[in-house]
C-alpha cells in the first residue's frame, strides 16, 4: 500500500475569507472548486507535502522557538516560503494575526507565527544561508 497525496482537510466558517486568503494571498494553486446543494470545496495545491508527528515536548519546544510560550493547539501549519520575512506582513495585512514575528531558529530557517482564516496556526519558514 502507497499513500499518493496528504489532504488537509479545513472546515471555515467563512469559506470565502479562507479561499481567498490561502488561495490569492498565500498564492497556493487552485486545483479545483466545487459546489452542490451539500455545499462547496475548494482543493489547494500546496507543493509537496509531509506528514510531521511530533510528542508534546518536541512541539513545546517548537512553540518556545517560534513565539516563546507554548501556543499551539495539536494541529499546526507550515508553510515554506521563499522568505519568511517577507510574506508574514503580506499575509497580516490579508487578515492573518502575527502571533510571533520572523526568528531564526536552532535548524537554520527563519520562522513566522500567525493565526490564519478558519482559527489556522501558521508557521511560515524559510531556510537561512548557512553561517547565519
Amino acid at each position: 500500500m502507497a499513500v499518493t497525496e496528504l489532504r488537509l482537510v479545513v472546515t471555515a466558517a467563512d469559506y470565502e475569507e479562507a479561499v481567498a486568503f490561502y488561495r490569492d494571498v498565500l498564492g497556493l494553486t487552485e486545483r479545483g472548486a466545487f459546489s452542490s446543494d451539500g455545499g462547496r470545496v475548494t482543493i489547494l495545491e500546496a507543493g509537496r507535502a509531509t506528514l510531521e508527528i511530533t510528542d508534546p515536548a518536541h512541539a513545546a519546544f517548537i512553540d518556545e522557538v517560534e513565539v516563546g510560550q507554548r501556543v499551539a493547539g495539536h494541529i499546526r501549519v507550515a508553510f515554506e516560503v521563499p522568505d519568511s520575512a517577507e510574506t508574514a506582513p503580506v499575509l497580516v495585512e490579508a487578515g492573518a494575526r502575527e502571533i510571533a514575528s520572523p526568528r531564526p531558529t536552532p535548524w537554520n530557517s527563519l520562522n513566522a507565527r500567525l493565526e490564519g482564516p478558519a482559527g489556522l496556526q501558521l508557521t511560515l519558514f524559510s531556510d537561512l544561508p548557512d553561517g547565519e
